[in-house]
């Protein structure tokens, strides 16, 4: 295993821990698990959410984690030299592909999100509620561009630094200030007139708000929300010391994302059920719940300017750490596939990131009359990305471990230095069976969602 021996590496178990839930916690927790759990049922949804988190999720990155620590590489080397062959080898492109395309956009949204961490700073919180501030502010090509750009830099900078001195340092500093400001917020947001209602709504199971697509939303969530099939997870295991406990340190960032997911919800969804008198239809998907109706919250409350500095600093600090681990694990695959220093990987990856990210952060402006499938282009790489490619690259890795890696080894790095393996039944029948045909399910119903077919 070339260059095994000089791999960077984390520190130990809770600085592996914090990098992935910070890898996991991002802008899909804060506000598209509160959407899809006002709009499938609330409390239903959350229940449905848990047990796939705790089955699903758990199996996938179990054996992510192990197949990044067995081969010490990136996804495209763990796949060739576990898989032996060229069609596995695909797999590991597409894992590899994959965090290249979602950080360029994803980068343009933290864009979003730094200005409006500055505005809340410098304006007044009216200001920013007006219906036409999001609209006239992303149809600015200059200035959606120059946003951009700053939220790229300070997630290069980190990457720079390196996985123990930057990435494990900077989640270690972020994800705790990350926790408190969650829980802060949600306190605030609880006790607003009427918002009570919104609690009960979304922690209290009610079976007559169960559906088919309670299941496949909750299951699309969980898959997103976790990080799964995005590289990142066998990218981070390849720097896991043997004597790391992967189950335990998989338990922990289950409870960690889960837990920043729930208390995004007692953030938004009671604060929304106040202020609409009720109506968890008024939680509306992606930026508009995030831009446009979380503002006009903010501008209802009192101290509404400081808690909207609270709720963007933690957007924020959310963001740049799903963006750390997307960048982190195409730069690595850069420096085992190319042979390339970090610096020069780094490198090509900015190239990437503003070659990419110019596109959707222009395509709101300059560039609208430009679109893809009838997407412009944020939304299409948006599409590609988790829709088409994370359920194939999913599958792939099923695919890996039980017909080329061998469950048994899987089993053999989880129980290494005596490790206990608690849920290795869950595991083993999940990778097998159902983990398969979840991802398929997952793929299909996407794409048919997108060519109109279903309707969520």
């Amino acid at each position: 295993m070339l260059e095994q021996d000089n791999r960077s590496s984390f520190s130990g178990k809770i600085g592996y821990v914090l990098a992935a839930a910070g890898a996991s916690v991002g802008l899909g927790n804060i506000w598209r698990f509160p959407y899809l759990c006002a709009r499938y049922g609330g409390g239903i949804f959350l229940l449905v959410y848990i047990i796939l988190a705790l089955t699903f999720g758990y199996t996938m990155i179990i054996a992510e984690t192990a197949i990044g620590r067995t081969t010490k590489k990136s996804p495209v080397g763990a796949f060739r030299e576990l898989g032996k062959n060229e069609q596995m080898q695909i797999g590991g492109w597409i894992n590899a592909i994959i965090p290249m395309l979602i950080v360029p956009y994803y980068s343009v949204i933290g864009g979003w999100v730094c200005k409006y961490l500055y505005e809340y700073i410098t304006a007044d919180a009216a200001t920013i509620a007006t219906d036409d501030f999001f609209v006239n502010f992303i149809t600015d090509g200059s200035k959606a561009e120059l946003w951009f750009i700053i939220f790229m830099l300070l997630v290069v900078l980190v990457i720079i630094m390196g996985v123990e001195n930057g990435i494990e340092k900077v989640s270690k500093f972020i994800m705790p200030i990350l926790l408190i400001l969650a829980v802060a917020i949600s306190v605030y947001s609880v006790s607003r007139p009427g918002a009570l209602a919104g609690v009960k709504y979304m922690l209290l199971p009610d079976m007559k708000h169960f559906s088919w697509m309670t299941v496949v939303s909750a299951m699309g969530q969980m898959f997103y929300s976790l990080s799964i099939a995005m590289g990142i997870l066998i990218t981070f295991g390849s720097y896991v010391k043997d004597d790391v406990s992967i189950e335990e340190s998989t338990k922990q960032v289950e409870i960690f994302d889960t837990g920043i997911a729930v208390l995004a919800s007692l953030m938004i969804i009671p604060a929304v059920f106040s202020f609409s008198g009720g109506d968890p239809d008024s939680l509306n998907a992606g930026p508009s719940l995030m831009f446009i109706t979380m503002p006009k919250i903010f501008a209802s409350m009192g101290f509404g300017r400081v808690i909207g500095i609270l709720f963007f600093a933690l957007v924020l600090f959310a963001a740049v750490t799903s963006a750390i681990a997307l960048t982190e694990s195409a730069v690595s695959t850069f420096t085992d596939e190319f042979k390339c220093s970090r610096g020069k990987a780094t490198g090509i990856m900015v190239l990437i990131m503003v070659g990419l990210g110019s596109l959707s952060s222009l395509g709101n402006g300059p560039l609208s009359n430009i679109t893809i499938f009838k997407m412009q282009f944020l939304d299409f790489f948006d599409f590609l990305t988790n829709s088409v490619m994370m359920p194939i690259a999913a599958f792939a890795i099923c695919m890996l471990v039980v017909n080329h890696m061998g469950v048994e080894k899987v089993e053999e790095e989880v129980t290494l230095n005596g490790h206990p393996f608690r849920r290795r039944a869950v595991f083993r029948f999940m990778i097998r069976f159902l983990c398969p045909l979840f991802v398929i399910i997952i793929l299909f119903s996407s794409v048919a969602q997108v060519l109109g077919l279903i309707r969520f």
